[in-house]
């Protein structure tokens, strides 16, 4: 979900580039080039999957898919956000350039804290405890953002109070669509591709 231009106030701006940069950082460190083409892969999935928006207010609502991203990439899922978040301000006005690194680190972080709550357990899992955990995962990723997102319009000021509230209700159908897609999505790599889930968790 993408918060727009000249809403936030400059210290949550400032904060999130912040954050943002230090994510970017650690992702690049930790992005072998083995691991350069999924990211790419992932990164325009993201960018497909988030294309069809529905305005709410400051902010827009959308599929994200970000708990199979931070699942796949680990620590990569911040450059590949971030990629995929800027190709969408510059080309479709999506968001915007100022708060690029606040939407980036919303969507980030909850993506990558899934990735370590879950990762772990897929190469062990049956197909069908797989689709659980991917819709558990994907489910607390797009939890995790909505509440960031609405933790950014709050602390720039009272009057956004009503449009973070907005954000958490109109969120709840997504977070369970997501959840059912994660799951299917996780489910089908399980199917065709179950050494991916056999690498070792980055560090």
């Amino acid at each position: 979900m993408h918060i727009v231009d000249g809403v936030l106030s400059t210290e949550v701006l400032l904060t999130g580039a912040a954050l943002t940069g230090l994510g970017l950082m650690q992702g690049m460190r930790h992005m072998p080039l083995e691991k350069i083409p999924a990211t790419g892969i992932l990164a325009a999935m993201l960018f497909i999957a988030s294309l069809v928006h529905v305005p709410m207010g400051p902010v827009s609502v959308h599929l994200i898919m970000n708990g199979v991203a931070g699942i796949l990439l680990g620590w990569a899922v911040m450059p590949a956000l971030f990629v995929g978040l800027l190709l969408q301000a510059v080309l479709f006005g999506y968001g915007g350039v100022t708060v690029l690194g606040v939407n980036a680190f919303n969507i980030a972080l909850p993506a990558l804290l899934v990735y370590f709550l879950i990762r772990p357990f897929l190469a062990a899992a049956s197909d069908h405890k797989r689709f659980i955990l991917g819709a558990i995962g994907g489910g607390l990723a797009v939890a995790g953002t909505t509440i960031m997102v609405a933790t950014s319009l709050w602390l720039s000021g009272d009057e956004f109070i009503p449009a973070a509230q907005l954000v958490l209700v109109s969120h709840i159908p997504v977070i369970c669509i997501e959840a059912v897609l994660s799951g299917a999505t996780l489910y089908l790599i399980g199917k065709v591709r179950p050494e991916l889930f056999i690498e070792k968790v980055w560090q």
